[in-house]
């Protein structure tokens, strides 16, 4: 009997409602996300995930608003260094444009998202002044004027209101000690909001598309901090939107938040699908490497046996019993997420000769193409060098290209270690190949 899609969908979203209860989340969408015929969408899922028990955090841009209210008023927009310069004359004028958009925010937030499952919810939405700024000042010979940066978030006092159940907004200004007032950025303000809570994750909405990759036109769902800053350095055709996102999310990983979610306002329910489907629609950049990169223990072994058991049959791996899984557990390494083993890689070390034999690469079919292999692989050449190895080597007889491409060499099986020579299968006749470390 086949499951109703929803059925299969809720089943399938039970842990990750679960898994975020209670956990700190910060948003941030731009202010042509408030112009969109979407936006009440928007406010539905975000009076949805604060119905779940998440404690939310929102910030807004006004970039559009900003430019409509300085073009009615005739005053031409200045930039230098793709930072708004903003003089005395135009502070007004954005004061009016953020404060307008933050009250129809607000308004929209306190509606009981009418004509919705959420209609007569309470929400409780607070904002003010939870940001300390000071001004950028002058910048290779550019006077910003009231263009400043976020010195301080009130992250004590937001903390009080997501305790009391409160969704908190807050806008592209920031104020000093002295009573003035700046225009700063809403990329500065969710990051240092990220940052200063400590929050579980960082979702940004973006009016681009979603990340994809150069060559295959795939979307990127996963980047570690290094491949998104490889990216950034290689990647000429990125919108200056996604750059600054990327930029964004290097920052705010590498100052402690865990997850950064790129999601883009196009896809229809993205936070949600983000945060209750496995892979997400978006772009995770995060420091944790494919999430659940471990060591295995023996009660991974038949989540073990599911993963390897089709290439086994298919004889892309050799066939291991239980039994020797069982005595060999500690040579594997795993990648988990959510609770499924979705690859594996074991390292059996022969430190006479300083080689390292890398064996059973598997990645579930759903993961790959997508650089788990290789987390997988650079871990286990990580753990051969902190043992003193070299070398490694791997004996292969479907995935030869795959090793060529990562830097090992053919060998002959007289280049084995000893003990190994005695062990090859002749009617196998797998390929050897070897790699420096």
């Amino acid at each position: 009997m086949h499951s109703d899609p929803f059925v299969q969908w809720f089943r399938q979203a039970g842990p990750y409602i679960n898994t975020h209860r209670g956990k700190t989340f910060v948003v941030s969408f731009g202010g042509a996300a408030v112009e969109a015929d979407s936006f009440s969408s928007l406010i539905h899922d975000l009076a949805l995930l604060h119905s779940l028990g998440i404690r939310l955090v929102l910030i807004h841009g006004a970039r559009n608003q900003i430019e409509a209210r300085l073009q009615e008023a005739g005053r031409e927009p200045r930039y230098a260094q793709g930072l708004r310069i903003t003089d005395a004359e135009d502070l007004p004028l954005i004061k009016q444009a953020v404060g307008r958009l933050r009250i129809r925010i607000e308004s929209r937030l306190s509606m009981g998202v009418a004509n919705s499952p959420m209609q007569g919810a309470r929400l409780r939405v607070v904002s003010g002044n939870l940001i300390t700024a000071r001004p950028l000042g002058v910048r290779d010979g550019v006077d910003f004027g009231f263009t400043g940066e976020v010195r301080r978030i009130d992250d004590r006092a937001i903390r009080l209101w997501l305790d009391q159940d409160a969704i908190v907004l807050l806008s592209p200004l920031g104020y000093s000690p002295t009573g003035e007032i700046f225009n700063v950025s809403a990329e500065d303000v969710a990051t240092a909001a990220a940052m200063a809570l400590r929050a579980d994750k960082l979702l940004v909405l973006s009016e681009s598309a979603t990340l994809c990759d150069a060559a295959t036109g795939r979307p990127i769902r996963e980047l570690s901090p290094s491949d998104a800053q490889h990216l950034l350095a290689e990647r000429r055709d990125l919108t200056e939107e996604i750059t600054r996102h990327l930029q964004q999310a290097l920052r705010a990983c590498q100052a402690g938040v865990r997850r950064v979610h790129l999601l883009s306002r196009q896809v229809n329910g993205a936070l949600l699908l983000e945060l209750f489907t496995r892979d997400g629609v978006g772009t995770l950049i995060t420091a944790d490497i494919y999430e659940g990169l471990r060591s295995a223990a023996i009660d991974d072994i038949g989540g073990l046996l599911e993963l390897i058991r089709p290439l086994e049959e298919d004889g892309t791996l050799v066939r291991r019993s239980r039994e020797r899984l069982e005595m060999e557990i500690d040579r594997f390494s795993l990648l988990e997420r959510d609770g499924t083993i979705i690859g594996c890689s074991a390292l059996y070390p022969f430190p006479e000769e300083r080689l390292g034999e890398l064996a059973c690469v598997a990645v579930h079919p759903g993961y790959r193409n997508s650089g788990r292999a290789d987390a997988l692989l650079r871990f286990i050449e990580r753990q051969a060098r902190n043992q003193g190895l070299n070398r490694l080597f791997v004996l292969t007889t479907r995935t030869a290209h795959w090793f060529r491409e990562r830097g090992f060499e053919p060998a002959e099986v007289a280049d084995l270690p000893v003990r190994k020579q005695t062990m090859y299968n002749w009617q196998r006749r797998s390929k050897v190949f070897i790699k420096t470390l």
